[in-house]
């Protein structure tokens, strides 16, 4: 203890600057004073580049100064004995000499334990002579690179810069609410590695049973942590979740099957209502939501029918019966039905079939093949006209089919529609080995002799004409064909 002690003296006494003492005098104090704001404004100097640093020597004055130039000069041909302060001899007989360090260390270069000519050399290296090991406090790191990994960064911020490759600490995070927030804005960022980033942190941070509530309406997150699981081989954690997954899947399928054991409309209707909340995928929320609007709107259009079926007060209803209840039929059927018996209703309506359509978005496809089917089997040929017709922005108009006019004229053929209205959309088959088909399966016979005329074709003409009647006017318009061609053929 009292060697160390020893040390210290008399490293203080070899040292350029004297101890603090009462009895200095008003120079030696402010040189002290000078001293110790150089240290303390050392956290300013580390803050900037190493580059722009000025360099300070033992000596106090500033490296490459006239001053400092000379003294430098001198002190290389003396001993270190000389570079003792006087005022510090006067009160010892012995003193052990501090080593004078090459000129190159700068301040900030002796406290971080290298210099500029790229020999890291600590401060306690240089000062091995006198047997004291003196350690230098650790610098902190600079304000920007702190922000990193200490800055108050919301939830969407922190996806941000994790995206942009930041490092970013999550462990802030602590509480469930921020960490739900910070995984629906990983998700709603669409990056694969940064929602793969925070579900290891949920899967290191929550209980199983937590995580695997809260994955259960989050399907995207949920199947990102399957494949990260199958990579990484964690099966048992795999296992679990998929075990529970498929427990909260098949528990919400069969309350909501529930729905079928409940006879009262008003009461499955609640209940549809109530199976709305429960934690689906959002498709599967999308189907409930239609399924419980479709019954909604079946209960008002039961309740207004019934009542004009039994005031007798609509001629379609008592020309075409009703056969059955439409409660609890699919979207189709109960399109098929508002088409045969509200079809010219205004879209207002809820029982209008283009309210319908706007409602639950059916495709157009759809949309025709089950209106020209109800309008066909009530025979209604000027409406199957209309519904294929369209008008462009010029005023004209032409016929169109989204199902193709081959289905067109299968479904029209099936409800017994005369040859005059067939022959009109068999015509508009484009492809012609198709038509000539439907036209000699349906009896078509103006489209048969119309289409080989336009091929040419002779031999095809004189073996149909065989096919028609003797006498008819089909035979006539073939005879009438044929002689062109061969006064054609002549001229």
């Amino acid at each position: 203890m009292s060697r160390v002690r020893a040390d210290e003296e008399e490293y203080w006494h070899s040292s350029k600057f004297r101890a603090f003492t009462f009895d200095d005098e008003d120079d030696e104090l402010s040189q002290l004073k000078e001293s110790k704001r150089a240290v303390n404004s050392l956290r300013d100097i580390v803050d900037d580049d190493d580059d722009d640093l000025e360099r300070v020597s033992w000596s106090g004055e500033p490296v490459g100064s006239i001053s400092w130039s000379i003294k430098e000069t001198a002190s290389g041909s003396t001993s270190s004995l000389d570079g003792r302060d006087s005022s510090l001899q006067k009160g010892s007989s012995s003193y052990a000499a501090l080593p004078k360090q090459a000129s190159s260390y700068s301040l900030s270069s002796l406290f971080k334990g290298r210099n500029k000519l790229s020999s890291f050399q600590s401060l306690s290296d240089a000062l091995t002579d006198t047997g004291v090991k003196n350690y230098a406090p650790e610098l902190r790191r600079p304000r920007a690179e702190y922000k990193d990994y200490s800055g108050d960064w919301s939830p969407k911020d922190t996806v941000r810069r994790m995206q942009r490759g930041k490092v970013c600490s999550l462990e802030r995070f602590r509480s469930l609410q921020d960490k739900l927030v910070l995984l629906d804005e990983a998700v709603a960022g669409h990056d694969g590695n940064v929602i793969t980033a925070v579900l290891i942190f949920l899967k290191r941070t929550l209980r199983r049973e937590i995580l695997f509530r809260e994955l259960e309406v989050r399907q995207v997150a949920l199947c990102h942590l399957i494949h990260f699981l199958r990579e990484t081989g964690e099966q048992k954690f795999l296992l679990d979740l998929l075990r529970t997954h498929c427990f909260f899947l098949s528990l919400q399928l069969s309350q909501y099957r529930e729905h079928l054991n409940i006879q009262d409309v008003e009461k499955r209707r609640e209940f549809l209502k109530g199976c709305i909340g429960l934690p689906f995928s959002a498709e599967d929320t999308s189907h409930i939501q239609d399924h419980y609007t479709l019954l909604e709107r079946q209960i008002i259009i039961e309740a207004n029918d019934r009542h004009l079926e039994m005031a007798g007060q609509s001629e379609l209803f008592r020309k075409y019966p009703r056969k059955a209840s439409i409660l609890n039929m699919p979207l189709v059927t109960t399109l098929f039905y508002s088409c045969f018996y509200h079809y010219t209703e205004a879209e207002g309506m809820f029982s209008s079939p283009t309210n319908l359509k706007k409602t639950f978005k059916i495709p157009d496809k759809q949309y025709v093949l089950t209106a020209l089917a109800a309008r066909a089997k009530l025979r209604a040929w000027g409406d199957v006209d209309a519904l294929l017709t369209t008008k462009n922005w010029l005023g004209y108009t032409k016929k169109k089919a989204p199902i193709g006019f081959h289905r067109v004229v299968e479904i029209l053929q099936r409800n017994n529609a005369p040859v005059q209205v067939l022959q009109e959309y068999v015509r508009l088959v484009e492809d012609v080995e198709t038509r000539l088909n439907l036209a000699t399966k349906y009896k078509c016979h103006d489209v048969v002799i119309e289409t080989y005329r336009d091929l040419k074709d002779r031999m095809q003409l004189t073996a149909y004409k065989g096919k028609v009647e003797r006498g008819s006017a089909e035979e006539e318009k073939i005879n009438s064909i044929l002689s062109n061609m061969v006064r054609n053929a002549y001229s």
